[in-house]
C-alpha cells in the first residue's frame, strides 16, 4: 500500500481526525498494514490486545469473544474509520476474534507509540475516552437486556440499536443496511438461532418487523419500541 494512502486511511479514523499531519505521517511509519478478505479471522490475545491498537481503517468486522463456555458471543459490529473494540488499553480475560465481513485494512498501532501521540496532544486522549465510554454506555445496555429481558425483547431492542447505527430512511419504515444471519443476531443478545427464529417470527407477527431479501426491515418503529420495553 502506497504510504500516501496509508497517511489517508490513518487522519480519517474518527478520534485522528484533528491530529496535525506531520503527525499521522509519523504513526504511520511506525504501524502495520494489513489487507484482508472477507471471511479472514484475526485472533487477538491477552497480551497483544494491552500492547497494539487495532484500527480497522476500510471494510466491516465483528468482534467476537467466546469466554470460558465456548458460547461465541459478539462485541460489537466495526465499521471502517475507528478502533477495534478497545484494544491497547486493557488485556481481557481470554482472547478476541475479528471476523472480516468485507475486505478491509486493519492498522496496528503499538501502545507506546500511541501514547507518544497522546502526550504531544493532549485532545487526542479526550477523544479516546469519549468514544470509550459511548461503548461502555452500550455494553452497559445491552448487559441489562440480558439480565431482565426475554429474546423477543432482546431482539427488538437490537433492532433498535442497527436502526440507530446503519438503518436507511425509506417511505416504508427502516432498511437494515447490512444482512445478518440468525446465528450472527444470536451471538448478539446471548440466544441460540433457534429462539431467534421463533422471536423473529414473534416481532413480525406485531407488525413491526419483515425479514425480505435476507435483511431486516423496520415496518413500524413505536410497535418495535414496545416490543422492546416488553
Amino acid at each position: 500500500m502506497l504510504v500516501g494512502r496509508r497517511e489517508r486511511l490513518l487522519a480519517m479514523v474518527d478520534f485522528l481526525e484533528s491530529v496535525p499531519p506531520e503527525e499521522v505521517r509519523a504513526l504511520a511509519l511506525r504501524s502495520t498494514f494489513t489487507t484482508l478478505d472477507a471471511r479472514d479471522v484475526v485472533l487477538i490475545s491477552p497480551n497483544e490486545h494491552a500492547e497494539r491498537l487495532l484500527l480497522l481503517l476500510e471494510g466491516r468486522a465483528r468482534v467476537c469473544e467466546g469466554g470460558r463456555s465456548g458460547r461465541e458471543l459478539t462485541v460489537s459490529m466495526v465499521e471502517g474509520g475507528t478502533l477495534v473494540g478497545a484494544t491497547g488499553f486493557t488485556p481481557p480475560p481470554w482472547e478476541l476474534r475479528v471476523e472480516v465481513l468485507e475486505s478491509s485494512i486493519i492498522c496496528g498501532v503499538r501502545r507506546q507509540a500511541f501514547e507518544e501521540l497522546v502526550d504531544r496532544n493532549p485532545d487526542l486522549g479526550m477523544r479516546v475516552a469519549r468514544l470509550l465510554g459511548e461503548r461502555l454506555v452500550e455494553a452497559e445496555a445491552r448487559l441489562a437486556d440480558l439480565a431482565r429481558k426475554e429474546v423477543p425483547e432482546r431482539l427488538a431492542s437490537q433492532i433498535l440499536r442497527l436502526v440507530e447505527s446503519e438503518g436507511l430512511v425509506t417511505r416504508e419504515g427502516y432498511w437494515i443496511r447490512h444482512r445478518y444471519t440468525h446465528q450472527q443476531v444470536a451471538t448478539m443478545i446471548g440466544a441460540n438461532r433457534e429462539a431467534v427464529t421463533r422471536a423473529f417470527r414473534k416481532l413480525r407477527s406485531e407488525g413491526g418487523v419483515e425479514l425480505r431479501d435476507n435483511r431486516i426491515f423496520v415496518t413500524d418503529l413505536e410497535a418495535l419500541k414496545q416490543a422492546a420495553q416488553g
